[in-house]
């Protein structure tokens, strides 16, 4: 059973420039987010990635054995073996799948990834839930839980079901995705007491472009809040 009261951690996604990645790892993120949805007006080319983490990596040297931050690549039902070549290419640690993949998608990721879910009710996410959160990276969460939307793949703004996502979480390390912002993440981390927080729209002066006070404020109260009681 995940510990109650952990700090959380603390994902920005959607980021497309330097200096708001650079914002994110000042301000003690610890997930960035890159978005391969083409449909996404997030959406960064591969080249793109792999310059702009290779920038990262120089300015903000990762310790294999202790890393302060993890690169994601958000990916909406793609093969594998796509997946994995972007990975290599870009130099990213975990995929965060974000569709309709079926489970030989994160067995052939060989726990390098996991699953984003949409649950309707508990019971839907519980059995998903049975499915994703085994194969889910050994330091990840073991899903990520946003906001039911049909026809939509995050992204949406939309607050997710804290109910269920709670429920989830007394029993498995959750990223808590959908509708977070500044003003409600430490009402978010009471609540629902995730392993992390995911964040994309609700810290962003237009999409890709990130507003780096609304950062800073987003991480320094995820974090505190897991210190209340």
């Amino acid at each position: 059973m995940p510990p109650r009261h952990r700090i959380p951690k603390v994902k920005i996604c959607g980021l497309t420039r330097f200096e708001d990645a650079a914002a994110a790892i000042e301000a003690g993120a610890d997930l960035l987010g890159f978005i391969f949805y083409e449909k996404s007006p997030r959406y960064l080319d591969p080249e793109q990635a792999r310059d702009l983490i290779h920038e990262l990596h120089r300015a903000y040297p990762v310790d294999p054995e202790k890393p302060r931050y993890r690169t994601v690549g958000v990916f909406v039902n793609r093969p594998a073996p796509y997946i994995a070549a972007i990975m290599a290419l870009a130099g990213l640690d975990w995929a965060q799948l974000s569709g309709d993949e079926p489970v030989g998608v994160l067995e052939a990721l060989h726990k390098r990834a996991y699953k984003a879910i949409r649950p309707r009710t508990y019971e839907e996410a519980d059995a998903e839930a049975s499915f994703y959160a085994a194969l889910s990276p050994r330091f990840g969460p073991r899903l990520l839980i946003d906001a039911y939307r049909p026809g939509e793949y995050g992204g949406t703004g939309q607050r997710a079901d804290w109910v269920i996502a709670a429920k989830l979480a007394q029993l498995r390390s959750i990223l808590l995705a959908g509708g977070l912002n500044p003003d409600n993440v430490a009402e978010a981390v009471r609540a629902v007491r995730p392993w992390g927080v995911d964040v994309s729209s609700g810290v962003e002066q237009a999409p890709g472009i990130k507003d780096h006070d609304a950062i800073r404020a987003f991480v320094n109260r995820a974090k505190a809040a897991s210190e209340e009681h």
